[in-house]
């Protein structure tokens, strides 16, 4: 659905907005500005990473966001990020996106000489910055208190099995937008170059540095407690282990010792002692003993 969001001549420039967007919808966008068709096939698909292309008369640009709920088993690119694409010049800006984006919403909501909609390019800035304060909030919000969570359930809790998936799934999501901030470089670059670069742009350099570098440590922490959950299930094991091992050394001799006078041969003299039995037991008992004592020198125990 195409949608005018700033017209000639309440405004310097034109914002139009497509959301769900068809080939039908660009018909008469495609002939008035002079749109590329690969633009317009890149636009339609659901895929791509974020990048920035200049043509002879408007610049292509696709942004990713992070939407304000998603599942936790979410995995993917298209299941983490809402996609945003941009075709802009200095007369027009046309928002390509397939889902409600919020911060979008706002902005077509703000008054007409609100000072991000002074031109298409701090429009666009705008825009770009906004996608990159999704994923400070993510990082800061969601992903900082799953960790906490996780943590807590690490260090405090017994029976941790369950929580293993979810801590996949945070890794790959952090995985995912990690990516996407990588590519995301381009963009930022290319906004401070000295024919585009303001106050603005600074400003977008600076978030996309805090942005990125929260997200390292994040990744950073969370590899931290996958390693440490496997150190303590090791060590858990390890104590397991170490519990059945003590038992079967206690066993083994008095087995050996029942073994050998449950064999019931002919001329076993001790079958017939009067004390016979008793005496076993006491000589198992002593053995007892004897390794329980071993042990404790040892400090095994």
């Amino acid at each position: 659905m195409v949608t005018y969001i700033l017209q000639n001549p309440e405004s310097s420039f034109e914002w139009i907005d497509i959301s769900n967007p068809k080939i039908e919808d660009f018909t008469e966008l495609k002939e008035k500005y002079k749109l590329n068709d690969a633009s317009i096939k890149d636009c339609l698909e659901t895929g791509h990473l974020p990048k920035i292309e200049e043509f002879e008369n408007y610049h292509f640009l696709i942004l990713r966001s992070i939407p304000n709920k998603f599942d936790e088993e979410s995995d993917s690119l298209v299941e983490v990020t809402d996609r945003i694409s941009l075709f802009y010049n200095e007369n027009v800006v046309i928002t390509v996106h397939r889902n409600q984006i919020d911060f979008l919403e706002r902005l077509k909501t703000i008054e007409r000489t609100h000072k991000r909609l002074q031109s298409s390019k701090t429009l666009v800035n705008a825009l770009v910055s906004d996608t990159l304060k999704t994923f400070e909030d993510l990082v800061l919000g969601k992903m900082a208190m799953q960790l906490d969570e996780y943590e807590e359930i690490v260090f405090l809790h017994h029976r941790r099995k369950p929580f293993l998936k979810k801590l996949y799934y945070i890794k790959r999501q952090i995985d995912v937008t990690r990516s996407v901030l990588t590519l995301y470089k381009d963009i930022v670059d290319y906004f401070h170059m000295p024919e585009y670069k303001n106050i603005y742009t600074q400003d977008l350099r600076d978030l996309f540095s805090r942005t990125s570098t929260l997200f390292r440590n994040i990744s950073e922490n969370t590899s931290q407690l996958l390693n440490i959950y496997f150190n303590i299930e090791s060590n858990h094991t390890n104590e397991i282990m170490r519990t059945l091992t003590i038992i079967s050394v206690f066993f083994m001799p008095l087995t050996f010792i029942v073994g050998v006078y449950g064999m019931n041969f002919e001329n076993m003299p001790e079958l017939e002692w009067e004390y016979g039995y008793a005496g076993i037991l006491i000589i198992m008992a002593l053995l007892s003993v004897l390794i329980y004592y071993w042990f404790k020198r040892k400090r095994w125990l």
